[in-house]
């Protein structure tokens, strides 16, 4: 770039962001900017690419401001999903536009905009001459929105093999629902897809007998898996939910009767479950189901993610303080949605999510008020002065 947004100015930082066309798996110019406004605040830059075969290469950033300890991560993602069809936007999906006080833009909420109030409450407390006591690093993907192969897990494991150690995360999501304040997430559910498959026996549909039509079975047996529910839930998670996502025999004829059905499903599941019992539980009503006259297989998919629930009072209480200092209420703690990237980062250190409001998220004209940019720049600048005064103690 041949020159960088106010280093203090979310909104300027948003708008620079969202003028890279950075759609799964394309870098797009985000990462460079990240990687300028870091260096320009400081930071020491990493900039680690990742492959692996069947899979696009990835580019992260990892960047480090500070030698010891107590270390604070900001972790997210500068990639974006597609914009669909620009044509119904109300403006260019990669202009940046503001309209009425609101940008416009993919990926302005989810999560451009979150990462443009870290960057900015960093820039506003390096304008103030503020020293944070140890480290604050960025951890940044490419690969979020995409397979999740070559970029979280990875530059994870990546940072931990060159003695990296973080005390304390922040996702910066867009988890709060209606408003600034409104939720910490402080967990996830786990999330398990599989298919089932009946195969029957192909034939002509004007002699059935001489077939085995798979797709009462097939029924049956997808049936069988939502019926009843999987739990009622408990004081930490919402109640875990199987959903059926599709069912399949891919026949284009109207006279076959095909040799095979599939139903897909995934499940998003609490505590109470593990992709272990998970796993015995659907073969129990797939086996109770098909009585003998089914020939069925369960495949469940890899990688799956289990749940998880931070249970770090000093970070999750500290963002509480700063959100209550800033917005003047106190919010509530969540464990709902699907899953983040959060699912890594907590197997090195605890990890809350707290970002923008997400009613727009992946939507046409996702777009974000300005004021909220402003309003979670002063929220991160209030955590990182509480969390390091209290961490340093």
């Amino acid at each position: 770039m041949t020159s960088l947004p106010h280093l203090d100015d979310p909104v300027a930082i948003a708008r620079a962001l969202l003028l890279c066309p950075s759609v799964t798996p394309a870098e797009g110019g985000a990462i460079d900017l990240v990687a300028e406004i870091a260096a320009a605040l400081g930071f020491a830059v990493d900039r680690p690419v990742f492959v692996e075969d069947g899979t696009p290469d990835i580019e992260n950033l990892f960047a480090r401001r500070g030698a010891g300890g107590p270390h604070f991560v900001f972790a997210g993602h500068t990639d974006v999903v597609p914009p669909g069809d620009v044509a119904r936007w109300r403006h260019d999906p990669f202009a940046g536009t503001i309209e009425d006080g609101v940008l416009f833009g993919r990926g302005a909420v989810d999560m451009k905009g979150g990462i443009a109030a870290f960057l900015a409450a960093l820039g506003r407390l390096a304008a103030r001459g503020v020293e944070l006591p140890g480290s604050v690093s960025l951890l940044i993907t490419g690969d979020e929105e995409g397979p999740s192969i070559n970029g979280t897990v990875k530059l994870l494991k990546w940072a931990d093999e060159r003695g990296h150690r973080f005390d304390a995360a922040i996702v910066g999501e867009p988890t709060n629902p209606e408003a600034i304040g409104d939720a910490i997430k402080v967990g996830r559910r786990g999330s398990l897809s599989g298919t089932v498959t009946v195969t029957g026996r192909q034939g002509h549909v004007a002699y059935p007998h001489l077939a085995d039509n798979p797709i009462p079975k097939i029924m049956r047996l997808a049936n069988a898996l939502v019926a009843s529910p999987l739990d009622v839930g408990n004081d930490r998670f919402q109640p875990s939910n199987l959903e059926l996502v599709s069912l399949d025999v891919g026949n284009p004829s109207w006279n076959i009767i095909p040799r095979e059905a599939r139903a897909r499903f995934n499940i998003r599941f609490n505590d109470a479950w593990s992709r272990e019992t998970l796993d015995e539980e659907l073969r129990r009503r797939l086996r109770e189901a098909a009585r003998n006259d089914v020939d069925w297989t369960l495949d469940l998919e890899s990688p799956s993610s289990d749940s998880f629930l931070t249970r770090d009072d000093a970070l999750i209480g500290t963002l509480s303080d700063a959100v209550e200092a800033v917005v003047g209420r106190r919010p509530g703690l969540s464990t709902n949605g699907g899953t983040s990237d959060a699912r890594f980062v907590k197997d090195y250190c605890p990890v809350v999510e707290f970002g923008l409001v997400g009613q727009t998220m992946h939507q046409v004209d996702e777009r974000v008020p300005v004021a909220d940019l402003e309003t979670l720049t002063r929220v991160y600048v209030a955590f990182l002065e509480r969390w390091f005064g209290s961490a340093a103690r």
